[in-house]
């Protein structure tokens, strides 16, 4: 039996997810994406896991897509067969989605090179901690493609619009200091995989729900004015107002003792 493309292991109130490629730089195959998949569900099917954390195996975070799976054999159809567009729709658009609907906080521990769609994944996520060996390349302009599984949105977003449309069109590696600086990653630590677990069992302790909460008001702010943002905060905080963590925060603080937060 084939080892699995992606390990999975629970770790306390976090899920551990491991990109298991480690001889293509864990770039992805339709079946790995598979493998992702089920290891989420594992995660959100489990309400003892509140925070996840995704790593590479090897020297590598994540390559991209794997191109062996594009059929460039010369011939008939070689334009059809080579379409980047169906593993898109069916298999990196998926995951990114995915990434940004999960009901607890997600970090992503960058070992080493992610490039393409594995500077997309990072970015997906919504804390990225770096090796300082680690790098990140916008490799579609060497192929004659463009940025995707959520890259060309969120590198603007990340980036501001000069340096995420430099990055895009020389496919220039970013190192990983540097996109700290320029704010595509949180932080950069000797023990990536180390600091994003303890800061996953950090976030794992807090109220979940008003976590997921902020990831979804502050991704969207830039889509709404801000009389509509005001609305949208009313609405969130009345909605989070019902939950036990709201409560037991506030009798927490008032009563000058450690909260005991649930998630719910």
């Amino acid at each position: 039996m084939p080892e699995a493309t992606v390990l999975y292991e629970e770790r306390g109130a976090v899920a551990l997810l491991t990109l298991n490629r480690p001889d293509a730089l864990n770039s992805f195959t339709r079946h790995m994406h598979r493998d992702l998949w089920a290891a989420l569900d594992w995660a959100e099917a489990n309400p003892l896991v509140r925070a996840l954390v995704i790593t590479g195996a090897g020297r590598g975070f994540c390559a991209g897509a794997d191109l062996a799976e594009f059929d460039f054999e010369p011939g008939p159809d070689l334009v059809k067969r080579a379409d980047p567009g169906p593993v898109i729709e069916q298999a990196f658009n998926p995951t990114a989605r995915r990434l940004q609907g999960l009901r607890m906080p997600t970090l992503a521990a960058v070992n080493g090179v992610a490039a393409g769609a594995g500077a997309s994944l990072a970015m997906c996520c919504d804390i990225a901690i770096a090796a300082p060996g680690a790098s990140f390349i916008q490799a579609f302009s060497k192929i004659g493609l463009v940025p995707d599984a959520g890259g060309s949105w969120l590198l603007v977003e990340r980036l501001g619009l000069a340096r995420a449309m430099a990055l895009a069109m020389t496919g220039d590696k970013l190192p990983a200091a540097q996109a700290k600086e320029w704010g595509m990653i949180w932080d950069v630590a000797d023990d990536c995989l180390g600091s994003s677990l303890a800061l996953a069992a950090k976030l794992a302790a807090m109220p979940t729900q008003a976590l997921v909460a902020t990831r979804a008001l502050l991704r969207d702010a830039s889509t709404r004015t801000l009389s509509q943002q005001l609305d949208v905060e009313r609405d969130t905080q009345s909605a989070l107002g019902k939950t036990h963590d709201y409560i037991e925060g506030v009798m927490a603080f008032r009563e000058k003792r450690p909260a005991q937060f649930k998630g719910e």
